[in-house]
């Protein structure tokens, strides 16, 4: 098993797309929302940073559950993939119902106490009082994406994606301006709207497995589920880590004042676009990590690093420089505010250079997960967030920093990202601990 760069381009095209059209659905709240107003607008990256944080938890877990499941697909342990599988839906299934019911509990005090301005408060309470339902329907769907992933049968999550960003598109345009006869919910629309396309995503995916997926029987197994939290709670706490930085980012952002959060709000919805390249290489790389250790080959784990990097700078980097001819553009399509369209510009320049960086970053520290290392990974992810952590607060004590200077934080953060990464890999001593079975 060597994987070409005709191999890994289709096994991650469906990866991306999928993560592409997610992350759309952000996009369209975003453009939605900026016609609304500029509160909103702000507002928005909030609370989908705060839906986030709770959100990557489960994500978290289905990265683990999917190192398992690329292990035993990679060592030709099919009939195991089913068990994993299960166990990875149930776990997920139970959490997202005690997840719910703490946000519907806490979440609008928690806020009250991080947020000063009250507008800006009352706008990120009302799209989470509805966002909530979302973990309902979206950590199951992560368990079914996990399976596909680690199996790297990716075809079907395109499809998946592309029902889902047209529902989220139709749902808002229905419920934030209140069109054909249904209520004007405003930002709470762009949340009830999210909140039924994650519903719309999983019968999606449910009703395919039924059809075209061999049929599995579903089996609670105690021994199986505690080696899959024991692999997975890192990833959890570590995808936790990983995004919790970024809700901190938009309050210190927030701080500023409201032309301020909505501008980096504009600047977030189009990094997005972006990171989704960089994470879609660096999530497959998990999964060829894991079939490739599974089939006894460690030795090409980090040349296909290398070819991943390749692919990824020869579709990122032309649309780099794209945005950056048509910035102007980029930012009017979220809003015609003038003064969010200016103060937008030059954080926008700062976000585009983040991701050469980036590249590299993420794709060694997801290759440390795909080695099953989840808990070196988790330790090289708190040290970079603290780094990270201490450059903002240094940040928001200088007098007159401009929003620019904010971003060059995520320059830092991957930069450490990176060394912490490549320095532990070249160390090579995962490769013996993976020849243990998994």
């Amino acid at each position: 098993m060597k994987y070409t760069y005709k191999q890994i381009w289709l096994i991650n095209l469906p990866v991306m797309l999928s993560l592409l059209m997610e992350q759309l659905i952000n996009l369209t709240d975003s453009i939605f929302l900026g016609c609304v107003g500029h509160i909103e607008l702000g507002a928005s990256a909030i609370a989908a940073m705060y839906y986030m944080v709770i959100y990557m938890l489960g994500f978290g877990f289905s990265i683990g559950t999917q190192v398992i499941i690329a292990k035993r697909n990679g060592a030709g342990r099919r009939e195991e993939v089913s068990r994993v599988f299960f166990q990875g839906l149930y776990f997920l299934s139970a959490f997202a119902l005690i997840v719910f019911v703490l946000s519907k509990l806490f979440s609008p005090a928690l806020l009250r106490l991080l947020i000063s301005s009250d507008d800006v408060w009352r706008a990120t309470v009302e799209y989470i009082r509805w966002r909530d339902y979302s973990y309902l329907f979206a950590f199951p769907l992560l368990a079914i994406r996990a399976f596909f992933v680690g199996t790297t049968r990716t075809k079907i999550l395109t499809s998946n994606a592309i029902v889902m960003v047209v529902c989220n598109m139709a749902f808002n345009y229905l419920l934030i301006f209140g069109k054909l006869g249904f209520p004007r919910l405003g930002i709470g629309g762009a949340a009830v709207g999210s909140s039924l396309t994650a519903l719309v995503g999983l019968l999606f995916m449910i009703v395919y497995m039924q059809r075209r997926v061999e049929k599995m029987r579903p089996v609670f197994d105690p021994r199986l589920s505690l080696h899959l939290l024991d692999i997975s709670l890192w990833t959890m706490v570590r995808q936790f880590f990983c995004t919790a930085p970024w809700f901190l980012f938009f309050l210190a952002i927030e701080h500023l004042g409201e032309v301020e959060l909505a501008a980096a709000n504009v600047v977030r919805s189009v990094s997005m676009l972006f990171f989704v390249i960089v994470i879609s290489f660096a999530t497959t790389m998990i999964s060829l990590t894991g079939n490739l250790i599974g089939a006894g080959l460690t030795a090409e784990v980090v040349p296909t690093g290398r070819w991943i990097m390749a692919l990824n700078y020869g579709l990122g980097l032309p649309l780099i420089a794209l945005a950056f001819i048509f910035s102007g553009s980029l930012r009017r399509l979220f809003t015609g505010d003038a003064a969010v369209i200016a103060t937008a510009f030059a954080p926008f320049c700062v976000m585009l250079s983040t991701f050469l960086i980036s590249v590299p970053s993420y794709t060694w520290c997801n290759t440390v997960i795909g080695t099953g290392n989840t808990r070196v990974a988790f330790i090289i992810q708190i040290i970079t967030i603290l780094i990270y952590l201490a450059y903002l607060f240094l940040l928001s004590r200088l007098p007159d920093i401009p929003l620019a200077m904010y971003w060059t934080a995520e320059q830092l953060y991957v930069i450490a990202l990176l060394v912490l990464s490549w320095t532990w890999l070249k160390r090579n001593r995962w490769g013996r601990k993976n020849e243990e079975s998994v």
